[in-house]
């Protein structure tokens, strides 16, 4: 028995033996030198890294098509940077529907630079998940717009996410230097009407542009070789107005858009432009934009959203529908230059001049050529008239049942008798009109020609025409 427990004990004591010099020589096991008090580390979980968006795409069987299309463009490079990016990335199936509805057969038949601009139109700088997209515009990567400009991309978020109408179907996959949505069509260089169509809210004008199968608005829009400023009205808009003068609704429509050139906000000033929109002889009328306070056109109608870029143009959308202007409509939309005109016009004791002004054309005794004094002609009389007289003068500045713009005019030329009775002579020298007024006061000169209204034209001029008081 007791060299049963001997044993026992010499065992004990060589297992404890053994695990003591195991534990001193493993260093792994032995701990960190606590000795002074620093503490116990915690236990570090190791972070997986986050591809970038270029790998993403590589490893995801569904976007063959997206990375052979960035290798040949070589932007495998600009998908790779620090970014942060969005990128909403079309799938194998969208990219065969591309092609084929582009008559190519494969994507290198796509030239390289249109390639590279389609693909830099899904790349959006910053990152925005799907939540944090609204419905509104943002601005693409690609410098396919008008003038060299980023293009604009249409986001609707009222039933899932649609970009230029290509739906997201796998959104927020995110990347180390961003996040890819990945979308189920191409989304291709939108051109003025592309745009029109992609916004719920230009419905009403898409349908106006093209009812009764007309495409003279929708080929003229998409035309590749033309610039154009689309003034586009909302769809509250179209149900507000009214056509009381019964106008051409094409003549309307022509009446938003400027022709010949592409215009941001930040190239409007106080100032004219010409439309498309024309009168009975084909002279384009003018449309006054004023920015005094935010961008309104024709005194009435404001711009909500600016700046849509597109291929051929820039959309600025509306709040009102801009009917075709009358003499009137200048004179009091333009109160910077006119104001004075007008307070004289509705002076107490005046004829109705707004309502004489405003007679449609073809109706007597439209259309008018009214010289209009600007405010500091005013300003310079040493009194202005009243009563019968203040009449008198008005009258002096309108010449009834014609429309004559400054081409018209000629050196010596006698003008039609105005509507007081008297007449009045041109001098024309180097382009520049002067006027000779009934009392024989010379020297009076056009210093804007040609505001084309629908029932007539105005010339501001610098001093006010005085009639002959003799006769």
């Amino acid at each position: 028995m007791k060299s049963y427990l001997k044993f026992k004990q010499f065992a004990v004591l060589l297992v404890m033996s053994a695990f003591i010099f195991s534990c001193s020589d493993d260093d792994d096991l032995s701990g960190p030198d606590i000795s002074e008090g620093d503490g116990v580390p915690e236990m570090e979980t190791p972070v997986e890294e986050m591809d970038d968006i270029a790998a993403l795409a590589i490893g995801n069987e569904n976007l063959s098509s997206l990375v052979a299309a960035l290798t040949r463009a070589e932007l495998v490079a600009t998908v790779q940077g620090d970014g942060p990016f969005t990128v909403f990335a079309p799938t194998d199936d969208a990219f065969a529907t591309f092609l084929s509805d582009n008559g190519f057969a494969t994507l290198e038949d796509v030239p390289v630079d249109v390639l590279t601009q389609v693909l830099l139109n899904h790349v959006v700088a910053g990152k925005s998940l799907s939540t944090d997209l609204s419905t509104t515009y943002i601005t693409s990567s690609s410098t396919a717009g008008v003038d060299g400009r980023n293009l604009s991309l249409y986001v609707d978020t009222s039933g899932g996410v649609k970009i230029n109408g290509s739906t997201v179907t796998t959104a927020d996959v995110e990347a180390s230097n961003g996040v890819v949505h990945i979308v189920d069509q191409v989304i291709g260089l939108p051109n003025i009407v592309d745009h029109a169509v992609n916004n719920p809210a230009l419905s009403d004008l898409v349908g106006a542009l093209t009812a009764d199968d007309n495409t003279t608005f929708t080929d003229l829009l998409s035309n590749a070789e033309a610039k154009y400023t689309v003034l586009a009205p909302v769809n509250a808009a179209f149900m507000a107005f009214e056509n009381p003068s019964d106008n051409d609704i094409n003549n309307v429509l022509s009446n938003h858009v400027i022709g010949g050139a592409a215009l941001v906000a930040e190239d409007l000033s106080n100032s004219y432009a010409n439309t498309l929109a024309a009168n009975a002889d084909g002279d384009f009328l003018s449309l006054y934009v004023n920015t005094d306070d935010g961008v309104t056109f024709n005194g009435t109608s404001a711009v909500a959203i600016a700046d849509i870029v597109a291929t051929n143009g820039v959309i600025h959308a509306v709040d009102q529908v801009i009917d075709l202007p009358t003499v009137v409509t200048f004179a009091t939309a333009d109160s910077a230059n006119f104001s004075s005109l007008v307070g004289a016009l509705t002076a107490e004791g005046q004829p109705d001049f707004v309502a004489t002004l405003s007679t449609p054309n073809g109706t007597s005794p439209a259309p008018f050529t009214v010289f209009a004094p600007l405010n500091s002609a005013f300003e310079a009389l040493a009194e202005v008239p009243s009563g019968d007289a203040l009449t008198d003068v008005l009258n002096h500045h309108v010449i009834a049942e014609a429309n004559i713009v400054s081409g018209d005019l000629s050196d010596g030329l006698v003008s039609p008798a105005t509507l007081e009775g008297d007449t009045l002579t041109f001098a024309v020298a180097d382009g520049a009109v002067s006027i000779t007024d009934g009392s024989g006061n010379d020297g009076i000169n056009i210093a804007v020609a040609n505001v084309q209204a629908i029932n007539g034209v105005i010339h501001a001029i610098d001093k006010v025409l005085l009639p002959n008081t003799d006769n």
